[in-house]
């Protein structure tokens, strides 16, 4: 979201104002921000803070390519707000449009198979060239692979870290984490700039892959891979998992075939993904400005049809297709875009309507 000069140094200020108010342990009381849905171990992030880390903080933010987004402002992924416990903050480094673009997260076993590394590459870049966003955790294994299929077919690629943005982890891979950042994709973490790989980290870092997408693609796991956290946060968010079958006798086979078991949907082909998810729109920009009017003006409705069929209480995809009279892939790509806009959200079991003509519907909203 290009922003001119003064509008950036502006946005500079009230995130550094907001970085400080936040850290600054004597500002910010532990019952504050439990109010925002805060867990203890997210509240000791910002009340047990050296000082010499948020200056660390602030002057990485001095580069016009790094970002500070936090709940409730503008430029937040929306996606995020409605998940459990959303991160209060986030970093970001790379080009922001990205984050509310669809994006399918793929991810599994750090200790992949040939099998996994061809058919991880092959979704990843038959998914990118659809118009879909990959996004991974930037470990080691499935996660690098489609990261660097992603870029490889021009696409673009997310890489959330379970560390700091100035200490990108693994080392091996920080290579490739300037090329995400350099080729239009973007680095996320909500960790402070500096941060540590801490291994309580990378659960959290879980929730924020599966938060940011529309589907979870899980291409290999054994049964204790940290891919199955991921998957657990979809299924809770109320996403898609797909998982792709692997060979029998396999023990990153055993992960993958555990979800089916439980209801994930089984990957056959990448159309098939990118169809459920509505991928075939290729791109689809988020606009530059949402104008949420609280006068009785006229506002123009994408896809009434659709979104007249969305109502206030949560409603599957299945009953707003069948409401319209709509196939179900094309009732999902309308969707994305009413989400992207604003007028829907995304919960557990469907979708809810957020807005009307001439005002927001305020229940679900953090005040």
């Amino acid at each position: 979201m290009a922003q001119d000069e003064p509008g950036q140094r502006a946005w500079n200020n009230k995130s550094s104002a907001l970085v400080r108010r936040l850290l600054a342990s004597g500002d910010v009381h532990l019952g504050r921000l439990a109010a925002y849905g805060l867990e203890p171990q997210q509240c000791q992030q910002f009340t047990q803070v050296d000082p010499r880390y948020i200056d660390s903080t602030l002057g990485w933010l001095t580069n016009p390519a790094h970002h500070f987004l936090a709940y409730g402002e503008p430029g937040y992924p929306p996606r995020l707000t409605h998940i459990s416990s959303p991160p209060l903050i986030i970093f970001a480094a790379g080009e922001l449009d990205v984050l509310y673009r669809p994006q399918v997260a793929m991810v599994g076993s750090r200790h992949f198979s040939h099998y996994g590394e061809h058919w991880g590459r092959h979704f990843a870049s038959e998914l990118a060239l659809t118009g879909l966003v990959i996004t991974s955790g930037l470990a080691m294994g499935i996660d690098g692979i489609c990261h660097k299929a992603a870029l490889n077919t021009r696409g673009k690629t997310i890489a959330v870290l379970g560390s700091g943005l100035e200490n990108i982890y693994p080392r091996r891979h920080s290579q490739l984490a300037r090329e995400i950042e350099h080729h239009g994709g973007v680095l996320v973490s909500e960790f402070l700039t500096t941060a540590l790989p801490v291994a309580t980290h990378f659960p959290r870092r879980n929730r924020i892959i599966s938060g940011l997408s529309s589907a979870v693609l899980v291409v290999e796991a054994t049964l204790k891979s940290g891919s199955l956290i991921t998957a657990r946060y979809a299924m809770e968010q109320g996403r898609d998992v797909f998982a792709l079958p692997g060979p029998l006798g396999s023990a990153t086979s055993e992960g993958v075939h555990w979800l089916i078991q439980q209801g994930a949907y089984l990957a056959r082909s990448a159309r098939e993904v990118a169809e459920q998810v509505g991928g075939s729109l290729q791109w689809i920009s988020l606009p530059e400005k949402v104008i949420i009017s609280s006068s009785e003006e006229q506002v123009e409705l994408p896809f009434a049809d659709v979104l007249a069929n969305v109502g206030d209480e949560v409603t599957p995809v299945d009953v707003v297709a069948e409401r319209a009279g709509q196939p179900v892939p094309d009732i999902v790509s309308k969707l994305l875009e009413l989400e992207l806009a604003g007028w829907i959200a995304a919960v557990p079991g469907g979708y809810v309507r957020l807005r009307r003509a001439g005002h927001v519907r305020r229940s679900n909203l953090l005040i």
